[in-house]
């Protein structure tokens, strides 16, 4: 399935747990295979590292925050014209497809 929204887009989060819901973030990572995305800031993990030692140097130990990926159906884009949540729409050209706002039908890229 194509997915339509790409790195570096902002995104809202529609649903989900209760601490990230209605928040924005930029997608750091897009995973079309695994249907999902990876904004920043939301859903924060957190992993208890040991002391690794490889190729010479040494990972030091403790607990690091990673950000967990998101199922994609639940971030909606943020149109950059009209600042709303929308849905995406897409529209071919002689040069390609481009991405637009259902609500202001502005084109993104």
């Amino acid at each position: 399935m194509k997915v339509k929204i790409r790195k570096g887009d902002t995104v809202e989060i529609i649903s989900g747990g209760i601490k990230d819901k209605g928040k924005r973030g930029e997608v750091i990572r897009v995973l079309p295979e695994a249907h999902r995305v990876v904004v920043q800031g939301i859903n924060i993990r957190k992993k208890h590292q040991r002391e690794v030692q490889t190729q010479g140097k040494r990972m030091s130990p403790g607990i690091i925050e990673f950000e967990g990926s998101i199922d994609i159906s639940n971030v909606m884009l943020v149109c950059p014209v009209c600042n709303e949540t929308t849905r995406v729409g897409v529209v071919r050209n002689v040069d390609g497809a481009q991405r637009l706002c259902k609500k202001c039908s502005a084109q993104f890229d």
